[in-house]
């Protein structure tokens, strides 16, 4: 089985423009979450893919191997899709441009679901984090998912799901995290499937591969990476790089 690590990487950003550029001690964020994707050693390739020609050429510049995204897209499956589309592997794996301090535990655990899949009955992986304060719970901004007894998704929702209708009965909630592991093959057919309502309303593209049948297996984690979306993010991260020099 071989799996690889792909990296979207845009330089336009709404919230926090070409911050993906922006130095993190000595380095930028960029270079950095390709550097430690490679160095989990989890990976048998590691690629970043952008539309830029200044990220393309920070990561070439510095010996990674980069990929550039022609079209325009919509999500980021389709992103992912056009880069690898001409590259051998069976599992691709999506690493968050923006979180250069990776947690290897999680990376592990959805990788661990397609080595465990003897079937082949998995197309996706992802993970899900338990909360509790009502007040993310209720955040639209905090996508959360419900799953079966065998941890397959059956919905992620911005809305409260389950719905509390009986507040005696105990419900663990769970929030979603965006780390995906694909079968390349159901990545490729995303790509040639049209957008359906449940996905148009919710904007959340992998309820596109609930509607067409694919099969999202969740596992649960309790470290939430540290996503660098604005400045003061990066204020944290470069603060963080200082009480812990071994993450340099």
């Amino acid at each position: 089985m071989k799996i690889i690590a792909v990296i979207p990487a845009r330089y336009a950003s709404t919230r926090f423009p070409a911050k993906l550029m922006q130095d993190l001690g000595g380095k930028t964020i960029i270079r950095r979450t390709y550097e430690a994707a490679v160095a989990t050693q989890l990976f048998d390739d590691v690629f970043v893919v952008t539309d830029s020609e200044i990220i393309y050429d920070e990561i070439r510049t510095y010996g990674g191997k980069v990929v550039r995204s022609i079209k325009e897209h919509e999500s980021g499956s389709d992103r992912i899709a056009e880069a690898v589309a001409d590259i051998e592997a069976d599992i691709v794996v999506n690493v968050q441009g923006d979180e250069p301090f990776i947690n290897k535990e999680n990376l592990e655990k959805v990788i661990a679901i397609f080595k465990e899949d003897t079937a082949n009955q998995v197309d996706l992986a992802s993970l899900m984090t338990p909360i509790n304060d009502w007040e993310n719970i209720e955040n639209p901004n905090h996508v959360k998912v419900i799953v079966d007894q065998n941890q397959m998704a059956l919905y992620f929702s911005r809305s409260v799901i389950p719905y509390p209708r009986d507040r005696e009965v105990a419900v663990q909630y769970y929030q979603h995290i965006g780390i995906y592991a694909f079968r390349k093959a159901a990545l490729l057919e995303f790509t040639t499937l049209p957008m359906k309502s449940l996905e148009a309303s919710e904007k959340l593209e992998q309820l596109r591969y609930l509607e067409y049948g694919k099969k999202i297996k969740m596992a649960e984690t309790h470290h939430v990476g540290i996503g660098i979306d604005t400045i003061e993010d990066l204020e944290k991260a470069k603060k963080l790089l200082e009480q812990f020099p071994e993450l340099r």
